[in-house]
């Protein structure tokens, strides 16, 4: 076997064997949310849907998973308006420092969570910003920009600007020519960035945890209270529900843009 096969075979191997220590806790959770034991352990004396059914009935729990809701599309949404706008003013704005304020646009993604959290207290009680919904939204803004940014400037570099000149000098409207024009050639890279978008807000905890109160909760902090006060399998069947959350905004994304044109992004 020549030396560049055995460099393949290895890499291949170490590949492999990186993505199944990195998958094997979200596989042990998955299994463990339809084991019928009261207590996590494995293999499970029994498959059972016991565990799913008790996160119906958790007090609460409602209320939390709306809240995280509510504020995943709040932010979701303004992080689409304005992370389209910066892209835009970075792509094709005329003026200096455009790649320095893309880094700092995109930096909330390079920082530990609990840095960006601390400063968002601080800076909200500065404001005298006491609303949990309010903050919340403002912090997951934070967060989600950098995901949209990153990818409609990166779907803007492969946009021609001429073709909203051409729909003009046709009879449309410069909004109209936006609309029919811009918007359909880069709705893949709004539709993935707002499901990551929407995703990371979910899923945030580092940042929650210091703009929620005792009686607001998102859900990934609902989940490590589950987990101090009473840990037992619903814990993995809601962690489960996030894992199948994730899968699917990676199925949409593959069929609709595709993982190596994302990769480019």
């Amino acid at each position: 076997m020549s030396t560049n096969k055995l460099t393949r075979a290895g890499g291949g191997l170490l590949l492999l064997l990186v993505a199944i220590f990195m998958l094997a806790p979200l596989v042990v959770v998955v299994l463990v949310s339809f084991s019928s034991s009261p207590v996590f352990n494995l293999p499970a004396p029994q498959w059972s849907l016991r565990w799913y059914q008790a996160v119906l009935h958790k007090d609460g729990l409602g209320q939390t998973l709306l809240l995280s809701v509510n504020v995943a599309l709040a932010s979701t949404a303004a992080a689409l308006v304005l992370g389209t706008l910066c892209a835009l003013a970075i792509a094709h704005g005329r003026f200096k420092g455009r790649d320095a304020l893309l880094a700092f646009l995109v930096s909330p993604l390079l920082m530990p969570g609990l840095v960006i959290g601390v400063a968002l207290l601080q800076l909200l009680r500065e404001l005298g910003l006491r609303d949990v919904l309010s903050a919340l939204i403002i912090g997951h803004i934070v967060i989600t920009l950098p995901y949209v940014i990153r990818t409609v400037h990166a779907s803007l570099a492969l946009f021609d600007m001429r073709l909203l000149e051409a729909a003009r000098t046709l009879g449309l409207s410069p909004a109209q020519a936006v609309l029919k024009v811009m918007v359909p050639a880069l709705a893949p890279a709004f539709l993935t960035s707002g499901l990551f978008a929407f995703l990371a807000s979910m899923d945030n905890y580092p940042i929650s945890i210091f703009l929620t109160d005792a009686r607001q909760k998102t859900l990934p902090i609902e989940i490590l209270r589950y987990l101090e006060e009473s840990p037992d399998p619903t814990i993995a069947a809601l962690s489960a529900g996030l894992i199948l959350l994730a899968i699917i905004v990676l199925f949409i994304t593959e069929r609709l843009v595709g993982m190596r044109r994302l990769a480019q992004f």
